[in-house]
């Protein structure tokens, strides 16, 4: 029969392990803390703060835009002897190379007639367009632009002149028509560089006359062979 073991005397201790969490620890877990926190804050202004740099790097390596210099151009296609209205012309930056001489502000160009046919986006210029001073006392005339196939002729013309303007049949089928007689010059522009198209040729020449007589000339310059004759009246 087995013996039992004996029963544990009174003085026999038995150590239990203290769970309690001192002060010390609880501060040195709060320390830990801390120093992940700062160590994480630091992390992430680092990679801020390279983000940045190569933010800077970039726009410091990256070529400075190009000059520009503000131009009036023509909103839309005008017809020769338009006077120009605020709608008619805007602003556009250009490079400074594509500025023309002559260049004027839209405010500068409202008001003014156009001496020729425009093409929409083509910069306006002082010698593309007429001022209405052209027609002081000429009560009731326009300022009609005139395109004359001969230039030599364009070159023996003077402001202040009066020609006739004749109108032939180019295959010679009908003899030569007065278009308008007597009218006076009042501009002769210098042609735009700037300004191509088909069928464009000769000299202009800005007369004043009455707004029939410019109809009339810009039917004949369309199916007749245009020329002058200074008739000096």
């Amino acid at each position: 029969m087995a013996t039992p073991p004996p029963a544990p005397s009174s003085s026999h201790r038995v150590d239990v392990p203290d769970l309690r969490v001192r002060p010390a620890d609880r501060w040195a877990d709060r320390w830990l803390a801390a120093r992940r926190a700062v160590l994480l804050r630091r992390r992430l202004l680092a990679a801020c703060c390279a983000g940045l740099a190569v933010l800077l790097g970039i726009g410091a390596v990256a070529p400075a835009p190009p000059p520009t210099e503000v131009v009036t151009v023509a909103r839309h296609d005008l017809a020769a002897g338009t006077t120009l209205a605020p709608d008619d012309v805007e602003e556009r930056a250009v490079a400074p190379d594509l500025v023309p001489a002559g260049a004027v502000t839209p405010a500068d160009l409202v008001g003014r007639t156009t001496t020729g046919a425009v093409r929409a986006g083509e910069i306006l210029t002082d010698a593309r367009t007429l001022s209405a001073d052209l027609l002081r006392g000429q009560p009731g005339q326009v300022a009609t632009p005139v395109r004359i196939p001969d230039a030599g002729s364009v070159d023996l013309v003077r402001v202040g002149d009066r020609v006739d303007v004749l109108a032939a049949d180019p295959q010679g089928a009908a003899p030569a028509s007065v278009v308008t007689a007597g009218a006076l010059v009042v501009a002769i522009p210098q042609e735009s560089t700037g300004f191509t198209g088909p069928g464009l040729g000769g000299r202009l020449v800005v007369l004043a006359t009455t707004a029939r007589t410019a109809q009339d000339l810009a039917t004949a310059g369309v199916t007749r062979h245009l020329s002058l004759v200074i008739s000096g009246r």
